[in-house]
């Protein structure tokens, strides 16, 4: 799959690391293990830093839609048929994960913009229900999240063949009929940047 790369943002440090051990959070050192990896693993590392670099996937050379479920930490179960038809942004996450905190007031205040034009779902990659819905609710975030852990990593997976998830955060853009369109790979740094991409994938079709 060809793609084409747009640039990056000022960032924090590639080299900045943490990882949640159980209750605390220790610092631990770079990886460049994919996502898929380390779940497979129960490596526990954390995320990898990154830069909020952001790549843009082509229409003619987009892969085919992942195709998921899970449980949400709302209640329930998300199946992802039910994003077809509207442009979605999915966000990688999990509440001990410094950047994750720093973008999640962006991913809120853009999810309460864009309102029912674009769905808004989380994936929660460690956390149970709990910790989850705290995060959640110290942000303002609306948007539900799937428990990946209590699934089986089911959503690392369906996407490690598709597009790389070489960091958390990973936030991807997925056209309409659920195809990867962009991904910001580590922290967005801005509003504006995911802004953009979004607009972009709105405008396709139109």
């Amino acid at each position: 799959m060809s793609v084409r790369r747009r640039g990056r943002r000022p960032s924090l440090p590639a080299a900045l690391c943490s990882a949640a051990v159980a209750l605390a959070l220790t610092l631990t050192g770079c990886s460049n293990d994919t996502l898929a990896q380390q779940w497979n693993e129960g490596s526990n590392k954390g995320y990898i830093g990154n830069d909020g670099t952001f790549t843009e996937y082509p229409v003619s050379d987009r892969g085919a839609a992942a195709r998921f479920s899970g449980p949400l930490d709302t209640g329930g179960t998300f199946d992802s048929s039910s994003l077809l038809g509207k442009v979605s942004v999915i966000n990688f996450w999990y509440a001990g994960c410094a950047p994750c905190r720093a973008e999640a007031p962006i991913l809120a205040q853009l999810d309460a913009d864009y309102g029912d034009r674009v769905e808004f779902l989380g994936i929660n990659v460690r956390d149970q229900a709990p910790s989850a819905l705290a995060f959640s609710g110290s942000f303002g975030i609306q948007y539900p999240s799937i428990l990946d852990q209590d699934n089986g990593s089911a959503v690392v997976q369906a996407y490690a063949g598709i597009v790389p998830l070489n960091a958390v955060p990973t936030t991807l853009v997925l056209d309409r009929e659920g195809r990867v369109a962009k991904r910001i790979l580590g922290q967005i740094q801005d509003a504006s940047v995911l802004r953009t991409l979004v607009d972009d994938v709105l405008a396709e079709g139109s």
